[in-house]
């Protein structure tokens, strides 16, 4: 058992960041590291990245239904028609993270997404990505921050017109959908997304 790993009330293993807060205890159990192939769910999962930047999870998951109002449910469809009238509503709602590069990269994210509509959609780009194999981390230390899958696809994202999808940030939307699986071994979600083995 890793020396990383936190035996919950319940008896199950998972990281610290997981164990001491209900709502990133939820997340981690229930949806982080499982498959996400809807266009609409990735759009949300790189907008909420892209916010994330610099901040904690927790801040954002916490203003998650807020994000989710803020911005029509994430529909890519709504978001790419917004204007100055609405970009003005975002940066006066204090119920979301009032950055202004973030609010124009994710107006911008929504249009390019929509372009990418002609060449197989959000989802198939991203999971064109998926590497031949995962990383199996024992520690915390050993879980990667990047690869060379989330620099390809930070770089081809960036070409196709997206904003805030760094390497760093795209690996960590990778490990939330699943494209590769960093629970650690012996954690109870190790092998979860039904893609990698356990």
């Amino acid at each position: 058992m890793s020396e990383d790993l936190v035996i919950g009330a319940d008896g199950l293993a998972r990281p610290p960041w997981a164990s001491n807060n209900d709502l990133l205890r939820d997340y981690y159990d229930t949806e982080w590291g499982m498959p996400v192939t809807d266009e609409q769910a990735l759009f949300e999962r790189l907008s909420l990245e892209g916010f994330q930047s610099g901040l904690s999870w927790a801040t954002i998951l916490a203003k998650r239904e807020n994000f989710r109002a803020a911005f029509m449910g994430f529909d890519p469809q709504l978001v790419s028609a917004y204007g100055e009238h609405d970009y003005e509503r975002l940066m006066e709602d204090s119920g979301i993270v009032r950055n202004r590069l973030k609010i124009r990269a994710t107006i911008a994210n929504a249009q390019a997404t929509l372009a990418l509509r002609d060449d197989g959609g959000l989802s198939e780009l991203i999971w064109s990505f998926k590497p031949e194999s995962t990383p199996a981390p024992r520690t915390l230390a050993e879980i990667p921050t990047q690869s060379a899958e989330s620099n390809a696809l930070a770089k081809t994202l960036k070409k196709r017109g997206f904003k805030f999808v760094g390497p760093t940030t795209m690996y960590a939307l990778m490990e939330a959908v699943g494209v590769v699986d960093t629970h650690l071994v012996g954690s109870h979600r190790r092998g979860s997304s039904g893609i990698w083995p356990a």
